[in-house]
């Protein structure tokens, strides 16, 4: 037992000389010292996060996922350079002073004690190794995550704002915007870090506009760097799955005292690719054998499109005049995203958000006016989004004190209500502090509110045979009922009684 005990002294005598005091003799340095405790602190505090996240409830401010996903790795990587640097530049220090020897310390793999000492410094580098690479993935996949994309910048308040309410809610902003693929990621980054700067150096931005760089408002739209729609939509929406036509019921109140309902039918001719692949319908012609030049940024003016028929031939169709042959601009094939242009961030505008808002009754038609004003104040200015929810009901609740008082008292719940959702109808389309008010993005689905469809189809773009880009409207929809009250068609269907 004494010998035992004897040996086991010895031992932890050699590890103390060869292991614990150089350690202690080059870590003693104030800067392999910061990097322990800032290696040291960093990791507890992100393995307790990860430990809180699988067993308890986070809150989900997105600067949190910042600070645990990216800013605290970061911190951990940082502090475990800092220690091999601190210890370097000590040991050269002293050599230089001659207080140690140049063997010090001996490596001697035949030494047990020694041996030992490696496997010590082999598990403690596999925890960091461990804790880093699952830092790093956690921060990768932060960083994808639309609440990332949306949140941690204001800047993308209004698209993320508009593409929670969209029907691609669901998908990843990384899904349609970057993709798979080393290359796409890093490309990603690299314009991410742009924006970063952009963002950061904002508030000196306006003293030296042309030195230092600044974020636009709004934000451009389209997407110039947008990958291809067949990478994008058509991972879902695959052409076969486009046969058929789509009934559109849609409702339209008037400013009278009543907001007279009257509701217009359409059958839009959607097509696709048939079982006998055949291309039909608004789809079918469209995609993958048109080609356009826009002269703007915006891609609102079209002044020459080129067909391409089915024996192979073309033809061109121009608003210009005869002999000016291609313009200057922008050369696209025409895919989903140059009429679906805003499929998962649309801002609609003000008369079509209070008139599907009161079709759906979150704004009650019963309120004598209630269309007129409505859109009266959705169309009134205010500073910022905070202002308008100030003041939207405040100069509603006056309107019916003031015209309707009865109504006030009595239907007080339902005015409360009309207030709230105009509130919501404004701060989900209007965002003063990036310039985005009503109208500000075009959505090029159909053209009653904008251009739309009739980029093209506006009767002015014709080819050398005298033949024009059609302009019947039943090439594309039929008109079933236009501004009708309880149109017959729907009692018909039994979609209304």
């Amino acid at each position: 037992m004494r010998t035992n005990l004897g040996e086991k002294v010895a031992l932890f005598q050699k590890f103390r000389e060869n292991w614990v005091r150089p350690a202690l003799f080059f870590g003693n340095n104030p800067i392999s010292l910061a990097g322990g405790a800032i290696t040291s602190a960093s990791g507890v505090t992100i393995i307790c996060y990860w430990m809180i996240e699988i067993f308890g409830r986070l809150s989900t401010n997105p600067y949190l996922g910042i600070i645990f996903f990216l800013l605290l790795p970061g911190l951990f990587i940082l502090g475990l350079i800092l220690i091999p640097i601190g210890v370097f530049l000590r040991r050269r220090k002293l050599r230089k002073e001659g207080q140690i020897p140049a063997e010090f310390p001996r490596i001697d793999l035949n030494d047990r004690v020694f041996r030992h000492g490696l496997d010590i410094v082999l598990v403690a580098t596999i925890v960091n190794l461990l804790v880093v690479a699952v830092a790093s993935y956690r921060g990768a996949s932060y960083m994808d995550s639309p609440q990332f994309c949306g949140q941690s910048c204001h800047v993308m308040h209004p698209e993320y704002t508009a593409y929670r309410i969209s029907a691609h809610s669901h998908v990843a902003c990384t899904d349609c915007h970057i993709g798979s693929g080393a290359e796409a990621y890093l490309s990603a980054k690299v314009n991410g870090t742009k924006q970063l700067v952009e963002v950061t150096f904002h508030p000196l931005a306006h003293f030296a506009p042309k030195m230092i760089p600044d974020y636009p408002t709004p934000i451009p739209s389209p997407v110039q760097n947008l990958r291809p729609a067949r990478d994008i939509c058509e991972g879902c929406h695959t052409p076969a799955r486009f046969v058929g036509e789509k009934l559109l019921v849609k409702s339209s109140f008037a400013d009278d005292e009543k907001n007279t309902e009257t509701q217009s039918v359409i059958l839009l001719h959607l097509g696709g690719l048939d079982g006998l692949s055949h291309l039909t319908g608004i789809h079918g012609v469209h995609l993958g054998h048109i080609e356009y030049v826009t002269t703007d940024s915006t891609r609102t003016t079209i002044p020459w499109v080129d067909k391409r028929n089915a024996d192979g031939s073309e033809t061109v169709f121009s608003a210009l005049p005869a002999g000016s042959g291609v313009p200057k601009g922008e050369r696209r094939v025409m895919d989903c995203i140059d009429c679906h242009n805003r499929a998962a961030h649309t801002f609609v505008t003000a008369e079509d958000a209070i008139n599907r808002a009161m079709a759906e009754g979150a704004i009650s038609p019963d309120l004598p006016f209630v269309h007129k004003k409505g859109l009266e104040l959705l169309n009134g200015t205010y500073a910022s989004e905070a202002d308008a929810g100030v003041k939207i009901p405040e100069q509603l609740q006056a309107f019916y004190r003031a015209q309707y008082p009865d109504v006030l008292s009595s239907k007080s719940a339902q005015v409360k209500a009309a207030a709230g959702e105009l509130v919501t109808l404004y701060s989900q389309n209007v965002f003063p502090f990036m310039k985005v008010t009503w109208g500000t993005h075009p959505n090029n689905i159909g053209h009653m509110s904008y251009p739309g469809c009739f980029r093209c189809h506006d009767g002015s773009h014709t080819a050398k045979d005298g033949s024009s880009i059609p302009q019947d409207c039943a090439v594309c929809h039929n008109l079933l009922a236009v501004d009708e009250a309880k149109p017959k068609v729907l009692s018909d269907l039994g979609i209304q009684q």
